[in-house]
Order: C-alpha cells, then sequence, then structure tokens
C-alpha cells in the first residue's frame, strides 16, 4: 500500500507530489499520456512542437516569484520576449508584464517537479472506495490501488463527481465556473511576421502566438497556436468533434483577417477542445485537507484561473497535511 495516491499531474498535482515524495510513497496517476495538464506540450517532430494550452506565466505573488526566479537558474524556465501586439486598444499594456516560458516546453515545470516521482500515464480514475483506513481506487485500465491518502487535483466538476460523496462541509455547494475554449495548432510557410503573439478585441478569436519566437527550435516553417475566447469555446466545444475542419477553418480564417499574416499553404493543423481550460469565480479557500479521512483537493479553482493558483492552492494543501 503506498501513503500517498495523486491524480493528475498539472502544476497542483506535481508541486503536491513533488513536496511529499521527499518523505512519503507518492504515486501520480494521469489520464492524458503525459504530464502538464492544461500547459501541455503538442510535440510534432525531435525538439519542435506547440505549447498546447498555457502559453506562458506571470508571476504574481511574492511565493511564486521566488519559485519561478529559482526555475529560471536551473534554466528550466526563461524569459519570451518579443513583439506582442495588443489588437484590443480598450486592453491596456503593462510595460512591467513579464512572460516566462519552458525552456523546452510549457509543461517543463511539471517535468521538473515529477522527475523523482513514480508517475502512471493513461490512467483515467474512475471509482472510489473507502474501505476501513484506508482508499481503494479502480482505474478504466483496470488497475487497483490501495492508499492511505488521497490527493485529487482534476478540475471542479470532476472532482465533485469522484468525491462529493465523503465531503461533508459546503465545499461543492460552491458555484465554480469553468470556461472552454478550443485550440487549434497550425504549420504554415515562413510568413516572415516578426510578432511573438497577438491579443485580439475579436469575439472568435482571442489570442495568437507564434510557437518560432520561443525559440526552442530552427524550422523552415511557421508554428502558431489559435485560441478561442472562452464566449465562443462555451458554444461549441461539446461539439467540435463533429465538425472539427470546419472549426479549425473558422479559427483560421478570423487569424487571416484580424492578423493580416500572409499565408500561402498550410501543412499541418490540430484542433483540441478544452472543456475546463480556465476558470471564474474561485473559492476563497486555497485548499481542502480532511485529516480524518486523509483525503486533500488542491487546484487553481480554489483561487483564481491561472497556473499560478493551482501552486497556491498545492503549497496550502501540504502545509495542511504537514501541520495535522
Amino acid at each position: 500500500m503506498i501513503d500517498f495516491a495523486v491524480i493528475g499531474s498539472g502544476i497542483s498535482g506535481a508541486t503536491i507530489s513533488n513536496k511529499l515524495n521527499k518523505k512519503y510513497s507518492v504515486r501520480v496517476f494521469e489520464k492524458a499520456k503525459g504530464v502538464g495538464g492544461r500547459s501541455s506540450f503538442k510535440r510534432f517532430k525531435g525538439k519542435i512542437g506547440f505549447d498546447h494550452g498555457l502559453q506562458y506565466l506571470s508571476p504574481r505573488s511574492r511565493e511564486f516569484k521566488s519559485f519561478a526566479n529559482k526555475l529560471i537558474k536551473k534554466r528550466v524556465l526563461k524569459h519570451w520576449k518579443g513583439n506582442h501586439q495588443f489588437l484590443n486598444e480598450k486592453v491596456k499594456r503593462d510595460k512591467k508584464h513579464v512572460k516566462l516560458i519552458g525552456t523546452r516546453g510549457n509543461n517543463d515545470i511539471c517535468k521538473h517537479l515529477l522527475k523523482s516521482v513514480n508517475c502512471k500515464f493513461q490512467s483515467e480514475l474512475f471509482e472510489i472506495q473507502r474501505q476501513k483506513n484506508c482508499w481503494f481506487l479502480r482505474f478504466k485500465d483496470n488497475t487497483d490501488i490501495y492508499t492511505k491518502n488521497l490527493i485529487i487535483t482534476a478540475p471542479f466538476p470532476q472532482v465533485k463527481k469522484l468525491v462529493s460523496k465523503f465531503v461533508k462541509t459546503k465545499l461543492f455547494k460552491n458555484k465554480v465556473n469553468m470556461n472552454s475554449s478550443l485550440t487549434v495548432l497550425m504549420m504554415t510557410n515562413k510568413t516572415g511576421s516578426n510578432v511573438s503573439s497577438f491579443f485580439t478585441n475579436d469575439n472568435i478569436l482571442g489570442w495568437v502566438s507564434n510557437e518560432n519566437s520561443k525559440k526552442r527550435f530552427k524550422c523552415d516553417k511557421d508554428l502558431w497556436v489559435l485560441q478561442s475566447t472562452y464566449e465562443y469555446g462555451k458554444k461549441h466545444t461539446d461539439n467540435y468533434k463533429n465538425k472539427k475542419k470546419f472549426y479549425t477553418n473558422v479559427l483560421i480564417n478570423k487569424f487571416k483577417k484580424l492578423t493580416k499574416v500572409k499565408i500561402k499553404k498550410i501543412y499541418f493543423t490540430h484542433i483540441h477542445g478544452w472543456k475546463y481550460s480556465s476558470n471564474s469565480n474561485p473559492l476563497k479557500i486555497n485548499s481542502y485537507w480532511d485529516k480524518k479521512l486523509k483525503l486533500g483537493i488542491c487546484a487553481d479553482w480554489f483561487g483564481g484561473p491561472r497556473l499560478e493558483n493551482g501552486w497556491l492552492s498545492a503549497e496550502d494543501l501540504f502545509n495542511k497535511i504537514s501541520s495535522s
């Protein structure tokens, strides 16, 4: 039997696992093929690839700034400099706005934190039982696990479905709004664009990233990430799989029209729907810990939509576990 089973390898799962692993036996279970959660990196070939979800970090709290600075020194993170254009005139540009990215991909933080932790991928949890003084977990790949402590780091609706019957507080009576978005990855001819990113004023296309500007690889093609607005994602993420080509073309055509980037040829596209890409109306607590049941929950939705909020939530949960 292991001491801690952690569900999810995003920033919250990676952070809490890294800390617990120094003293306890820990195992991480992730339903995807690799670590990172919403900060995943989709590799195309070799070092060439796309930041699939999270595009950059902009630390705000003193604690997270200190953490980020340590990772910069270790070359896990680096600054993303360049020409970041705001097409939305209503948004004020902050010249002090720091943009940090992973040296090889934005899942580098999670990879770094989990490098010494036992992780099992493509393992989706679907059943939880409380048996005497331990937890029994069953996964869709027919894996069964017994663990003394259980940590869940999934989005609010998924956590509610999994463990609401065990939580005796009003935690799940709160309303947390989860935002959806569509993301298109695209490889085109060399366009000659010197723009690193576009923040638009459109109601369909919200954000564009030029992956080449992150200077992780050399490529004779341009790689772009197009992210829809939450408004458009809310309407179409549930149904996009039935019309992938249609939604891909909607975002690409918006990109061409808004940015005036000249695309002569498209070599590759991929579209993905993020059902829970972000959150709004977060809780006023930082994490949840039931020391009697040995059940913990941490995630960004406790504090806000940023990756930093997920890190702060995991730090808070670790402190609660350590003092219990």
